[in-house]
């Protein structure tokens, strides 16, 4: 299974909260069929609790509803959530459970988002079901129709039934589902497919992002929370730097869930401000959003673009060719930029000696890390 390009989709940007998490309940709330749901953080709290009773009403309903967690980032969700999900008639697994084997497996996590109602409308992003998404992190999905659909599906169905995923949910629950994935003929068709990386085993998450960078023309925008890039991917930006294109990085200030990664990446700023690149620290809040624009192609989805995410997870983003998508990403993008502080050169040049301290110690941590493999 490769990710294809597939026209006749339609996309539609969520930004914020306020607006995907309202979308997200109401689908599930729709649902007749089925409801697919795949994250890597599961905590118990408010939104936590509000999806389990949103699950737990579908399955009343006869929903077939299928939830699958990362081992990992569900350690939060509650012994008595986990109950009432299963003794409530949602199928509930878990990716990769913590063991006593080797350490490259412990290190390997689901890193996906997804949710799938009735093999019809799926939303993707960076979002989990964790209290710090209702007010305290910005965060950005998008909603999808169309044949690209069925790609999230076969996805999510090719992990369901992995030999790592382990739960009371039957694995062969996702061998009849319906899907309704009809093209749109009409003006709102939108070219589309699905990319994922699976670790360094299968990067082409990684390999799509370099070849847009390497082909842009125009620009090339970027947003991650955990910019600890690559040795071919700083290469690339501050190639296209200098050739021209309007490359600007969209990333974390000081508010940060792991401020270490941010001082790793950080010892890039100098000789990516140098080649031309130009990079914003968001101020609002700490910005948890995946999304990247390269003259019109789009890219909203799970992965970070870090050593983490391309060298142990597993990581799916939904790509988008089309000018009108484009057109109200890059209005996002400047919305962010508008309320973001952009670091200067001359100004980071004389940044403190305990800034390149702590540059200097996250940096090596980070290379000790990505060694592992």
């Amino acid at each position: 299974m490769h990710g294809m390009w597939r026209d006749g989709n339609h996309f539609q940007l969520l930004p914020e909260s306020a607006r995907f998490l309202p979308a997200m309940f109401e689908a599930i709330h729709q649902a007749r069929e089925s409801v697919l749901i795949e994250l890597y953080l599961m905590e118990s709290g408010r939104l936590a609790s509000a999806l389990v009773d949103g699950l737990l009403k579908a399955a009343e309903r006869g929903v077939v509803v299928m939830l699958m967690l990362d081992g990992y980032g569900a350690m939060g969700l509650s012994t008595a959530d986990r109950r009432s999900l299963e003794e409530g008639g949602v199928a509930l697994r878990f990716f990769n459970p913590l063991g006593f084997h080797s350490l490259a497996r412990n290190l390997t996590r689901d890193h996906r988002k997804l949710l799938v109602v009735d093999g019809r409308v799926a939303y993707t992003g960076g979002f989990g079901a964790v209290d710090e998404f209702l007010d305290a992190w910005y965060e950005v999905a998008v909603r999808i129709e169309g044949p690209v659909v069925a790609d999230w599906v076969r996805l999510f169905c090719r992990l369901w039934d992995s030999p790592l995923t382990r739960g009371s949910g039957e694995p062969d629950l996702v061998h009849n589902l319906r899907l309704d994935v009809s093209p749109h003929e009409d003006y709102r068709g939108m070219r589309g497919r699905v990319v994922w990386g699976q670790g360094y085993r299968y990067q082409a998450i990684r390999h799509s992002l370099q070849r847009q960078v390497s082909s842009a023309r125009r620009r090339i925008w970027i947003c991650t929370p955990y910019f600890v890039p690559t040795f071919s991917l700083r290469l690339r930006l501050a190639r296209a730097a200098r050739r021209g294109v309007d490359v600007r990085l969209l990333l974390p200030g000081e508010r940060h869930d792991h401020p270490g990664v941010r001082y790793a990446g950080q010892r890039f700023y100098g000789r990516l401000l140098k080649a031309g690149v130009r990079i914003f620290e968001f101020q609002p809040t700490f910005i948890h959003a995946k999304f990247t624009l390269a003259d019109d192609w789009t890219s909203i989805g799970s992965c970070n673009f870090d050593h983490w995410s391309l060298h142990w997870n597993l990581e799916a983003n939904q790509e988008v060719e089309d000018g009108r998508f484009a057109a109200e990403v890059a209005e996002l993008f400047e919305r962010s930029f508008a309320t973001s502080r952009e670091i200067r050169r001359e100004e980071w040049s004389r940044r403190p000696r305990w800034q390149r301290l702590k540059e200097w110690l996250y940096g090596s941590l980070d290379g000790m890390l990505t060694r592992l493999r």
